[in-house]
């Protein structure tokens, strides 16, 4: 779904220009799409303007920006949810004579329409203004440590790099801060959600973002758990591995559990800095360059796929960087990519530093930034300008943001030596493994449970913190440093809990299809090791991505990943991928008892 952004008016709910002038008589069902599209185009560019400007100039106290946001994405509701335009959208679903295109822009047109139904206003106004609120607390909250205040870019290198235990627990702690500052937003929040899509006949917030895949409840949670089940052997090696691993670094005994705190992020679902030698030899390479090198670096990989050269708007528009001492505002510090208008106008929020981190985020997010240009043109109608589905959109920034770490990639840029050493090599499949198969089971785990709980309506007030906590136990074997009370909400210390709901799942399903994509590019294009491949340069790997991205959502994601990879969405490609780590993990753990079941939950 295209994030519903800002715009302003205080034109009453009920007004005719909540229909965006489209009529309500017989109109040629032609002509309704294309007016329907050319008006949403509208709002949503200016709301998405609005949106940009909350995120980017956060002040503590000043409620302009959230207020101009928040008129600006009640415009747009009141036209996507209008019911006249609804009930017009329904009667075309129910003729036997449109065509794929037309169907598929009619039920985009009722998902768009879903969080923001225009009989319930009111319902809508008090959602949408909670919504803004957490947003502001969420990224305009003071974390402080040892008393003084601290950025997350300052916290997340602390558990990236500290060897000091103590430090380490301070700096985990206070990044969980702003979970009580959210925590009485999140269940009212909650149940906004569900009356609005309600409205539409959806079960729960969550039912609706499911059927954006196609998919119902049972067949998501079917898919996710197995993808878990696909990745769980080596995870469970991964996890006995750190466990005796981390009791070595910090002279302790070895855990039953892994203490959160002794992990390298604030969720535990990225352990790849345990290795350090590798990361910090590109931190290394990277010291001396400056932040928009990187950048360009990015967009230059695409440009050798065959990429356009990125819009200048780009350069002049996007917050790319940390914001400088005495700003006297700050910004969303969770990196994304925006299509301001479905059209040329895409940009990025970042806070680029010269590191390895921020060198795969860049890459990253130009996937995005490149997918929105392949099909924000006049043959995707406006409101199939997205991704097949989530998942894709998330698969293709990742896909070249992994590529762009192999070492054969970062020796072609001479940024590192070639290794000599043949594929696979351990050390760099371990450091794959710690950040791709360790994702898993917390996404398609404990997020994706999480919030399906939450929004059934399981979650409460009474155990809020301890139901995640048991989540996070049972997918990823990671414990608090000391008991989490019902004052704390830690799961809404994660970003996507309050502007991103009900779909985390996406990155667990992104990264089975990267592997799928990647095996198909190494195997079948490049003939490399898929453990050790250089994309740059490559107009053959641009050709085979640029039909996926320029099709937006006009085709089904199933017919499109088939047809790229040659077989169905599954775990198995990355299984392959890391059976030689698997090996190598068992002989490593040989003697040591595994304390995670063979199977989750079991």
């Amino acid at each position: 779904m295209i994030p519903l952004h800002g715009c302003a008016s205080d034109r009453p709910a009920g007004s005719n220009d909540g229909r965006a002038d489209i009529p309500s008589g017989e109109v040629d069902l032609t002509t309704f799409l294309d007016d329907y599209g050319r008006r949403f185009g509208e709002l949503s560019r200016v709301a998405s303007e609005a949106d940009w400007a909350l995120n980017t100039r956060i002040r503590p106290g000043d409620t302009t920006l959230a207020s101009r946001s928040e008129r600006a994405r009640l415009e747009l509701a009141r036209f996507v949810g209008d019911a006249a335009t609804v009930r017009r959208v329904r009667a075309a679903l129910g003729r036997s004579d449109i065509g794929d295109l037309e169907r598929r822009q009619l039920e985009a047109m009722l998902r768009l329409a879903a969080p923001y139904p225009a009989t319930i206003p009111h319902v809508v106004a008090r959602r949408v203004a909670l919504e803004n609120r957490q947003i502001q607390t969420l990224f305009g909250f003071e974390f402080r440590l040892a008393g003084e205040p601290v950025s997350t870019s300052q916290l997340d290198r602390i558990l990236r790099t500290s060897r000091d235990e103590r430090l380490r627990r301070a700096a985990w702690e206070a990044s969980k801060e702003v979970g009580v500052a959210l925590r009485s937003g999140v269940l009212p929040l909650r149940d906004l959600r569900n009356r609005t899509v309600r409205e539409l006949g959806f079960e729960d917030f969550a039912d609706f973002k499911v059927r954006g895949y196609g998919l119902d409840r049972a067949e998501l949670l079917d898919l996710t758990d197995r993808l878990i089940d696909d990745a769980w052997p080596l995870y469970r090696e991964l996890h006995t591995w750190a466990r005796h691993e981390l009791a070595a670094r910090y002279d302790a005994p070895v855990p039953e559990y892994l203490p959160a705190h002794w992990l390298p992020d604030r969720w535990g679902s990225d352990w790849s800095p345990l290795i350090e030698s590798r990361r910090a030899r590109l931190d290394d390479a990277l010291a001396d360059r400056e932040p928009g090198w990187l950048v360009r670096e990015a967009e230059a990989f695409y440009r050798s796929l065959g990429f356009e050269r990125l819009p200048g708007s780009f350069w002049t528009r996007s917050s790319l960087y940390p914001l400088p001492p005495g700003a006297g505002y700050s910004k969303n510090d969770h990196a994304s990519a925006w299509h301001i208008d479905l059209e040329r106008d895409v940009r990025a929020l970042m806070s680029v530093e010269a590191d390895a981190r921020w060198y795969e985020t860049t890459h990253h997010e130009l996937g995005h930034i490149y997918y929105y240009l392949a099909y924000g043109r006049s043959e995707v109608p406006v409101v199939l300008r997205a991704g097949a589905n989530r998942a894709l959109h998330e698969a293709i920034g990742s896909l070249l943001g992994m590529a762009a770490l192999q070492d054969r990639f970062l020796a072609g840029r001479g940024l590192l030596p070639a290794s000599g050493r043949p594929a696979p090599d351990v050390e760099s499949l371990l450091r794959e493994a710690l950040r791709f198969v360790v994702f898993v089971p917390w996404s398609a785990g404990v997020m994706t449970r999480y919030e399906d709980e939450l929004y059934r309506g399981e979650v409460g007030p009474h155990d809020m913190n301890a139901r995640w906590w048991e989540l996070v136990r049972r997918y990823q074997g990671i414990v608090p440093p000391a008991p989490r009370d019902e004052t704390a909400a830690d799961a809404a210390t994660k970003t996507h809990l309050t502007n991103d709901p009900a779909e985390y799942y996406d990155y667990a399903i992104a990264h089975a299809i990267l592997f799928q994509l990647h095996g198909r590019i190494a195997s079948e294009i490049l003939a490399q090791d898929p453990h050790d491949t250089d994309y740059y340069g490559s107009r053959a790997v641009g050709d085979f991505l640029r039909p996926m991205l320029a099709a937006g959502a006009t085709r089904p994601w199933q017919r499109l990943i088939e047809e790229a990879t040659g077989s169905p969405l599954d775990g198995d490609a990355m299984a392959a991928y890391f059976a030689p780590l698997l090996t190598w993990l068992q002989a490593e753990n040989r003697g040591r008892r595994h304390t995670l079941p063979p199977r989750p939950g079991g």
